[in-house]
């Protein structure tokens, strides 16, 4: 009998592909696992009105792990506009199916390593080794948004707001609202979760990324518990910058940095730039890590344009394969996994055409299956 159950989500445009190319490597590193089919994206929002569907969350609470491969998202008015005209008068509203797994599954901890391999001619620098830890489920990703805003809440607005705040006395229709909802709790253990992996790895600093100086309720927040965290690590050193430095630095001093933690979207921010300065988004790999379930996934979208072209880079969604078999606690299988993918880099005989090649999605796939 198969030892694990892996849920297998393509998802849309070249998340099927790439997906594909990771069951190349996985089924010839001979990973013992059933994989079974999950619906999940744009064409089931379209004919269903919901891009997770009811059986894809029954599912994910039945197996051990889930590899994704990527979705579309469009703005609100345009995600009502494709709609399948039965479900257009029953207050449907589209949110990326993604977002809404990582909160019902408090998929809390979203773990994006970002190393430059040698031999790929998009680094930014040899030698770069950066972890991001961003926080999953909270922040300005909670969905608690209005447009337009209850009548109710701008009502609580106009009482409320300081006389800088023009949009007080707009109409409902002209302005819109997200909350950004950060918990201390939900602070503290994406901070430990970073503090630990540094402590387990024999990383040496966690960077803590906020914008606490003009943020000051939320991010202050999150600033403060992740101080009370840090004292807890005494062997590792902690500092601290806003999200806009951080960008700056990042870029100009890559080497003073080692992990990285950061609410939802200031982490989705600098885990892209980090990527980019190891290749881009076809070698951003990214876990969406709880304690129950772990879906692994490329950092990358469905990029429509290419869909059915098999010209995209899978290493980014391969090297999710390999953070997918260390969750597994496969952690021989993802060693000689990352040290094929590395190899291939290297003598740079397959590149796709991000990395100035000719070479196709199910090329280097192959290339990496004859390493293993």
């Amino acid at each position: 009998m198969p030892k694990y159950k892996i849920a297998w989500l393509p998802g849309d445009g070249i998340g099927i592909e790439v997906l594909e190319a990771a069951r190349i490597v996985l089924d010839t590193i001979q990973l013992n696992a059933e994989y079974i089919h999950g619906d999940i994206g744009w064409d089931f929002w379209c004919s269903e009105g919901d891009a997770f569907p009811q059986r894809t969350i029954t599912l994910l609470k039945s197996v051990d792990a889930a590899m994704f491969g990527a979705i579309t998202s469009k703005p609100m008015k345009a995600a009502q506009a494709e709609l399948n005209p039965k479900f257009q008068d029953k207050g449907l509203i589209y949110r990326s199916p993604i977002v809404r797994m990582r909160q019902q599954f408090d998929l809390y901890n979203c773990l994006r390593p970002c190393k430059a391999y040698p031999g790929n001619p998009l680094n930014f620098k040899e030698g770069i080794d950066l972890v991001v830890f961003r926080e999953n489920t909270e922040d300005l990703y909670s969905g608690v948004e209005f447009n337009p805003v209850p009548q109710e809440l701008a009502d609580l607005l106009t009482t409320i707001s300081k006389p800088f705040a023009p949009f007080a006395k707009l109409p409902i229709d002209q302005y819109a609202i997200s909350c950004k909802i950060n918990t201390k709790a939900g602070s503290e253990r994406i901070v430990r979760a970073a503090f630990e992996f540094a402590r387990k790895f024999k990383r040496k600093k966690v960077t803590i990324v906020h914008k606490a100086n003009v943020v000051r309720a939320t991010d202050g927040l999150f600033f403060d518990a992740a101080k009370e965290v840090a004292v807890h690590y005494p062997e590792i050193k902690m500092d601290d910058a806003n999200i806009d430095a951080m960008t700056m630095w990042l870029l100009k001093n890559p080497f003073n940095y080692d992990v990285l933690v950061a609410p939802n979207l200031y982490g989705d921010i600098i885990s892209d730039l980090c990527a980019q300065m190891v290749g881009g988004l076809g070698f951003g790999c990214s876990g969406n890590i709880g304690t129950k379930l772990a879906v692994f996934e490329p950092t990358h979208g469905s990029a429509p344009k290419y869909a059915g072209q098999y010209k995209v880079n899978p290493i980014a969604t391969i090297l999710a394969a390999k953070m997918m078999l260390d969750w597994l606690g496969e952690t021989e299988k993802g060693a000689k996994l990352e040290n094929a993918v590395a190899a291939v880099i290297k003598e740079g005989n397959v590149r796709t055409y991000d990395m100035g090649g000719n070479s196709k999605t199910l090329d280097m796939a192959n290339a990496i299956a004859e390493k293993l």
